[in-house]
Formats: C-alpha cells, structure tokens, sequence
C-alpha cells in the first residue's frame, strides 16, 4: 500500500521515497513456506480453478512459476499478489511438479 504525500505525491511505505523512484522492494518472499493446493469454483460460473498458495517466493519468480505450470497443464491462468490460479482441476498434476521441485505440498480443502 503507498502512502500519499501532497507536496512528494505517492510514497513508497519501505524506504518513504516517491513511488517513482523507488526501485521496488519484492525480493523476500512472499508465502509462508507451506505450499496449499485447492480448488475452487465458487463465483466462476460453476467452473473449477486451482489454486496455488504459500509458495516462499517473490513475485517475479511466482509468475514464472505460473507460466511454467499453464504450459505443463496446456490451460490458462494468472497471478494474484500471493497465489497461483490455474484453469480446471489441476491438483495432482501441480502436485507432483511442486514436490519434483522440493516443495511441501497439501492437498488443501475439499
């Protein structure tokens, strides 16, 4: 979230510079560390998605995560500022791939 200051405009809350010229802060990780994989198809119009949450990662590294998984899945999807989604039910596909790569995964939800 930036704060507003009226003589600067929009501040970065980090390091308070002008939202402008800050060089951005998204290095630390952004999940918890415990991978969560569930679906979810309430207000989709009925349609399943997967989603991805926890990923110990930054945000740049969680888009290229999401990439790679819509390609390995062969569907569409996007990022959130913490989690993954992923059109149709994916889990153990996302799973296996995700433990392939030394993650702790659950199954999360019905």
């Amino acid at each position: 979230m930036a704060v507003y200051s009226t003589d600067q405009g929009r501040l970065c809350p980090v390091c308070e510079k002008p939202a402008d010229s800050c060089t951005g802060h998204d290095t630390a990780p952004i999940g918890d560390g415990q991978v969560r994989i569930s679906r979810e198809s309430k207000g989709r119009k009925g349609k399943p998605v997967t989603l991805i949450r926890g990923l110990p990662v930054n945000k740049e590294e969680l888009k290229r995560l999401a990439k790679q998984f819509k390609k390995l899945c062969g569907v569409g999807g996007s990022t959130t500022a913490d989690e993954i989604v992923i059109q149709g039910d994916q889990r153990q596909v996302l799973m296996t791939e995700l433990l392939k790569k030394g993650y702790q995964v659950k199954l999360h939800g019905g």
